[in-house]
C-alpha cells in the first residue's frame, strides 16, 4: 500500500476557491475540515472534567500531580484501621474525630470510604516506604 503524505494548514482567513483549486492541481485532495468557534456557556458545562485521584493534587507549577499530604494521611489512617478489621463506620467516626473531612468538606461516612476503597487498593503498595511497611506488618493479625 502506498504511503500517504498529509499536511495540516492553519488558516487565518477563509480559503479561496483559487487556493483550493491550486491544492487539487498539485495532487492534494481534502480529507477533513476542522471547524472552530467560541464555545457557549452550555457547551463549556458539557465538557467532561476528570477528577484528580484522591491523595494527589495539582503541583504548584501546574505541570503535573503531586502527593497531597493531608489526603495521604487519611488514606494511611483508613488503611491501618481496615487492616485491623474495623468496620467502615468506625473508620469514618475516627477520621471525623481527628477533624478530617472529604474533599467537599463533608464528614466521612461509610459509603464515602467504600467509594474510596479502589483508590486505597491502588495506592496502598506505594503509600508505605519499606521501613514504614516493616513496622506496620508486625502489627498485622496472624492468619492461621
Amino acid at each position: 500500500m502506498p504511503q500517504k503524505e498529509r499536511i495540516r494548514e492553519a488558516l487565518s482567513t477563509l480559503p479561496t476557491l483559487e487556493h483550493l483549486v491550486e491544492r487539487v492541481e498539485a495532487g492534494w485532495k481534502p480529507v477533513a475540515i476542522e471547524w472552530e468557534r467560541e464555545a457557549s456557556a452550555e457547551a463549556q458545562e458539557k465538557q467532561a472534567v476528570e477528577e484528580i485521584p484522591y491523595g494527589l493534587r495539582v503541583s504548584d507549577d501546574g505541570t503535573g500531580l503531586v502527593e497531597s499530604q493531608p489526603e495521604r494521611q487519611v488514606i494511611i489512617t483508613a488503611l491501618d484501621m481496615i487492616v485491623e478489621d474495623r468496620p467502615l463506620s468506625q473508620v469514618a467516626e475516627e477520621l471525623n474525630r481527628r477533624g478530617c473531612s472529604t474533599r467537599k468538606g463533608d464528614p466521612w461516612t461509610p459509603s464515602a470510604l467504600f467509594t474510596l476503597l479502589p483508590r486505597m487498593i491502588q495506592v496502598g503498595p506505594r503509600v508505605f516506604t519499606s521501613s514504614e511497611w516493616v513496622s506496620r506488618k508486625q502489627r498485622l493479625p496472624r492468619v492461621v
